[in-house]
């Protein structure tokens, strides 16, 4: 049995026909987290993002709590969303945040040939969970859905709206093509690179990582991820359950010009989640050089591909479509949020971006004196 029983049948329509569901949800207990997993496994929208183990130690670092929603027909589990609660004084927030890209719905993967007999299964259990979903109290509610979901009509049936979202997936199952795509310009970067004795390494210098992290937020504004000694806490548990790697690209005499952060998991995709450099060596290419030197170690251990995370329009998103990674479409369920808590996102983005001014002069003002 699936503990915690929210609602165990349900009316489905679909067209002008309705039908009764045989389908139940479910918030799972601990003991059912192996089910969720394996369900993970052979889903389309699995990754690590969706885990217990990985969301425990985002919610260690960054505070907050989590919750399984499960679907289930019968005593099989299949689909369902994890829940990443964030509180505040302006009500419980669930979306996706820094070091949570996705907080997808996830599906089972239909074993059927027939296309009409697929979308039926997976239509009663996205119309099931989008009434669990709409039932809760939460003061804000978004889900970024990892490809390929696309049909979510029973959430905009309901009410939902729904906007895409880009990101870049480089395939590093194929090097030689993935290399072919790269500009050339960077290939010409990280031959010179390769020439003049960087290398990457994949260590623990978490105190070189966090240097160019910060370096970066003062100079482009970028928001902080996490408070250091939460990073660090953050980086070493995820080490520690072999769910992420650090790597660094160093020049001959050892020194850390670019590093960035890689979060692993058992699926298929890995995930770059946050990177630094030092501007001093960009014209070098240490960047386009550890990227790269970073797809050839996630080829080696296994993986198909890395997800770049995000392609908003800016200077980053061209930098990563020069990495010959491919665009990809995601789609964002949200529903309207609670008044309150509108009036307390406009607060807190003026007290940061505040914060950021004021951090950046005194650094200005430092580098002058």
């Amino acid at each position: 049995m699936i503990a915690g029983d929210l609602k165990t049948s349900s009316r489905v329509k679909f067209g002008a026909t309705c039908m009764k569901s045989t389908l139940s949800a479910r918030y799972l207990t601990e003991d059912l987290y192996g089910r969720w997993d394996r369900l993970l496994a052979g889903s389309p929208q699995g990754s690590i993002y969706s885990t217990p183990e990985y969301l425990d130690v985002l919610c260690t670092a960054a505070g907050g709590n989590f919750k399984i929603l499960g679907v289930s027909r019968g005593d099989e589990l299949v689909g369902g969303t994890a829940l990443y609660e964030a509180p505040s004084m302006f009500g419980t927030a669930v979306s996706n945040r820094l070091l949570l890209y996705y907080n997808t719905l996830v599906l089972e993967e239909s074993t059927t040939r027939y296309p009409s007999q697929r979308a039926a299964q997976e239509l009663e259990i996205l119309t099931l969970l989008e009434q669990q979903l709409s039932a809760t109290g939460y003061a804000r509610l978004q889900l970024h859905n990892r490809w390929p979901l696309f049909d979510l009509r029973p959430f905009i049936a309901g009410g939902w709206d729904v906007r895409p979202s880009y990101t870049y997936i480089a395939h590093v199952d194929d090097l030689q093509r993935l290399w072919e795509c790269v500009d050339k310009n960077f290939r010409r970067l990280i031959r010179r690179c390769e020439e003049q004795g960087v290398t990457v390494t994949d260590d623990d210098d978490f105190a070189s990582f966090y240097r160019l992290h910060y370096q970066t937020h003062l100079r482009k504004g970028s928001p902080l991820y996490l408070p250091r000694e939460a990073f660090r806490v953050y980086v070493e548990r995820l080490k520690a359950l072999r769910l992420c790697r650090l790597f660094h690209a160093r020049l001959a005499d050892g020194r850390v010009a670019a590093t960035q952060l890689v979060l692993l998991g058992n699926f298929p995709v890995t995930h770059s989640v946050c990177a630094g450099a030092e501007p001093e060596f960009q014209n070098l290419g240490t960047t386009p050089c550890l990227r790269w030197k970073v797809f050839e170690h996630l080829a080696k251990s296994g993986y198909r591909a890395n997800d770049l995370t995000d392609a908003a329009l800016n200077p980053v998103t061209r930098f990563k479509s020069q990495l010959g990674a491919e665009l990809t479409m995601n789609l964002v369920l949200s529903r309207p949020d609670k008044r309150l808590y509108k009036i307390g996102q406009d607060i807190s983005r003026l007290y940061h971006r505040a914060g950021s001014y004021l951090r950046r002069k005194r650094t200005q003002k430092a580098a002058q004196d």
